[in-house]
């Protein structure tokens, strides 16, 4: 009997949980007037999202490709009402013209639990404004170019271990290979450690690097779209041996310069300025006027934090986005042959590898672009409604607290913006084609102030190790990648499923 009751009490539950979310929580959008896609109890949306059906760039894409005659698309996220905004000039509203009610990505972040997660990209409101004017003067060009040393030294190491393996191996996995060199570039430049991922792959910084990213498709829908259950439960993003190995790495980096009184040109240097004076010192030839504007200086925690974000922020998605781009050019040999015909010639007039040599690199410049346009690593924007507000040129009331998503990966494969879209074509980025277009229709890295600040070392490090390989190899497709590429379901970032394998020869 005690049995029966239980399951009598199991599925009175389940109905009555059914019934509230079919016809209470799942009326938002229609009794707004609001175009919506039928919602599935209890996931909404993103059922194949959170099964490991589909991953959320593309879930997002699909929506955005069917239902785009709507300048807005009402969707569920569990049991979050969610606007799905098709229209450029509505992105435009949302992400610059009204940031004042979107200034917040609603995504999760509980400094409390999980102090890592207390980073720029995460961080909500007045927390996020006032570190974002305390980083950007970090991410100056003037501040690149000082690093540019290192991301020179780490790009030759990287040639040179490619060398050596596509002496002896039929192919080379790269995105692998990429995410080596990008976590020594980034151990390099946050944190002032020589990593040596390309001589030891298997180190505990590639090990804590690949942790991070582990996250299934559940745990990664749940933090995106329903980060109230995680607060509730107090679950933490990282568990606690990665966020022990990054702080205790952060916090002993930090205490071995201030002892020594070690002073390098890298991010550490410029976060141990803002723990110990409350501003980045600004270099002779940069303005100085705001320089110590808002002295108030941040805590070892939410230093360690930035350097985190722009750890895994930094490795990852320029990894991604040079692997695409090797994989474009293997496919594309023309494309290949005059990106090398540009290296050989900018090497010629600059006698070496400096940063005003790859700058001089337009053509590459266009050719990363493309990638980007392509392959969106944040293939999705999220904002929360801060403040209620009618949307301008609608009908459509949106109050505090609804989420609002910018599909990235459906416009920059929209047909009618960019004809033939699956074709890699560098010249999209020509001048007059690129201001032919709405400004809102090219966001790899966002738009409006919540832009993202690393866009400049992102395409630096980026250039730097594809223009190491094409200066000195020749890539080609290796029969075990899939054409066209098959995308990873549950990483949120674009990630090619099963890597990328090519063949690398010399020149």
């Amino acid at each position: 009997m005690l049995f029966i009751g239980l399951i009598t009490a199991i599925v009175i539950a389940l109905c009555s949980l059914y019934i509230y979310f079919k016809f209470v929580v799942f009326t938002f959008w229609r009794k707004k007037g609001v175009f919506y896609i039928d919602p599935v109890v209890p996931a909404g949306n993103v059922t194949s999202l959170v099964i490991g059906k589909i991953s959320v760039g593309e879930l997002f894409r699909d929506i955005y490709l069917k239902y785009k005659g709507h300048r807005a698309i009402g969707t569920y996220t569990f049991f979050k009402p969610n606007l799905v905004i098709a229209d450029l000039d509505l992105i435009r509203i949302v992400l610059t013209k009204e940031f004042a009610s979107f200034h917040d990505r609603g995504f999760y972040c509980n400094e409390k639990v999980d102090p890592l997660s207390g980073h720029l990209f995460l961080l909500p409101g007045k927390k996020w404004r006032n570190l974002r004017v305390k980083l950007t003067p970090t991410f100056t060009s003037g501040k690149l170019k000082q690093m540019f040393a290192i991301l020179k030294e780490s790009g030759e190491e990287f040639a040179k271990s490619l060398e050596k393996i596509a002496e002896t191996e039929p192919c080379i996995e790269i995105k692998e290979m990429f995410a080596r060199y990008t976590t020594d570039i980034i151990m390099s430049a946050a944190f002032g450690i020589k990593s040596n991922c390309l001589e030891k792959p298997d180190n505990e910084f590639r090990y804590w690097g690949k942790k991070v990213l582990e996250l299934g498709s559940f745990k990664n829908a749940l933090f995106l779209f329903a980060p109230q259950i995680a607060d509730f439960f107090a679950i933490p993003l990282l568990d606690r041996g990665t966020s022990n190995f990054f702080i205790n790495m952060f916090r002993d980096t930090v205490k071995y310069r201030q002892t020594h009184n070690i002073e390098k040109h890298d991010f550490m240097n410029l976060l141990i300025q803002l723990m110990e004076k409350g501003y980045v010192v600004p270099d002779e030839k940069e303005d100085t006027t705001d320089a110590s504007s808002g002295t108030s200086k941040i805590t070892m925690l939410e230093a360690a934090a930035q350097a985190f974000v722009f750890f895994i922020a930094g490795f990852e998605t320029s990894s991604t986005t040079a692997t695409y781009c090797l994989y474009e050019l293997a496919i594309n040999q023309d494309v290949q042959n005059k990106l090398r015909q540009e290296i050989d010639e900018v090497l010629k007039k600059h006698g070496e590898v400096t940063y005003n040599a790859v700058n001089d690199m337009t053509y590459l410049h266009k050719v990363i672009s493309e990638t980007l346009r392509k392959y969106p690593p944040l293939p999705m924007l999220n904002r929360i409604c801060t403040k209620a507000l009618d949307l301008p040129t609608t009908n459509i009331h949106i109050p505090e607290g609804t989420s609002v998503t910018i599909p990235v990966l459906g416009i920059q494969r929209d047909p009618a913006i960019y004809p033939n879209p699956d074709k890699f074509d560098p010249e999209r980025f020509d001048a007059d084609q690129i201001a032919a277009r709405h400004p809102y229709a090219y966001l790899p890295f966002g738009e409006g102030p919540r832009v993202c600040i690393g866009t400049r070392f992102g395409y630096m490090q980026t250039k730097v190790g594809i223009f190491n390989i094409l200066a000195k190899f020749k890539v080609t497709l290796h029969p075990r990648t899939p054409v066209p590429l098959i995308i990873d379901e549950a990483p949120v970032i674009l990630s090619p499923k099963g890597g990328v394998h090519l063949i690398i020869e010399p020149r």
